[in-house]
């Protein structure tokens, strides 16, 4: 996530070459350093104005004690579980900011839930922001609605391609070449998210629009009811959500 979203501010116009990314892995380094041209790479955090830092969450505490020490001013972290509690604890002084991003920030159709501990600057959200936005949408809410934003849409790409999965090998079932099974149901996805984007649309509408009564619609939406598909992703967003509540480090 974190070349993802270095990625979107080199395309939005960063310079690279202002950017350092930090790993101390020599394998992994090379690797960013070929994916990421331009921009540096260094398996020690320098002395910067801001710093996101996404790592394991097991690695959360080395990795802000690293910038701690270097006295990075903010800090930026991307990483589920890790609460601004935590992150204020282990960069005492330091502005601290919570973000959730997904991984269609990949191609710039990312969005990310933004929080930030009490105090922080406006100066320093809008440089968060600024951050986020060059690979998406940004949606400011309180910490404690984090765990569901991780279940919805930090795991959510997940589930949409498991849902692409399953439409192309059903379109081969029933006889389709893989190939354009695997267009059609990519294209139809893509295309019902632009839709879902338009000012004031609304899901449960645009559902309705496409299934005429008695017609191959809603004989396939009939299916899906009866295999419980909707209560099988609201049990899978309430499953992620839990696990993000699990991976917070303990109060101190």
């Amino acid at each position: 996530m974190g070349a993802a979203l270095v990625e979107g501010m080199v395309s939005a116009g960063a310079d690279p070459a202002a950017i350092t990314v930090v790993e101390r892995d020599p394998d992994r380094r090379s690797a960013l350093g070929a994916q990421l041209p331009g921009v540096v790479t260094a398996a020690e955090p320098p002395p910067c104005d801001g710093a996101l830092v996404a790592v394991k969450p097991g690695d959360a505490e080395p990795a802000c004690r690293s910038l701690q020490a270097v006295g990075v001013p903010r800090v930026l972290s991307v990483m589920a579980g890790i609460t601004l509690q935590a992150l204020a604890r282990w960069l005492p002084g330091a502005a601290v900011l919570r973000a959730m991003p997904n991984t269609p920030a990949l191609v710039g159709a990312g969005v990310s839930a933004l929080c930030a501990a009490p105090g922080v600057s406006d100066a320093d959200v809008a440089w968060a922001e600024g951050v986020l936005r060059a690979a998406g949408a940004v949606v400011r809410l309180p910490e404690s609605a984090f765990d569901a934003v991780t279940g919805l849409s930090g795991s959510g790409p997940a589930y949409v391609f498991l849902v692409a999965e399953a439409l192309e090998e059903a379109g081969v079932l029933t006889g389709l070449p893989r190939a354009v099974s695997r267009q059609l149901a990519a294209h139809t996805i893509a295309g019902a998210g632009q839709l879902l984007l338009q000012p004031g649309a609304e899901p449960a509408a645009l559902r309705a629009d496409v299934t005429s009564p008695g017609g191959t619609t809603a004989a396939a939406l009939r299916v899906l009811e009866s295999r419980a598909v909707r209560a099988a992703l609201l049990d899978a967003v309430a499953a992620a959500a839990e696990r993000s509540r699990q991976l917070a480090p303990p109060p101190a």
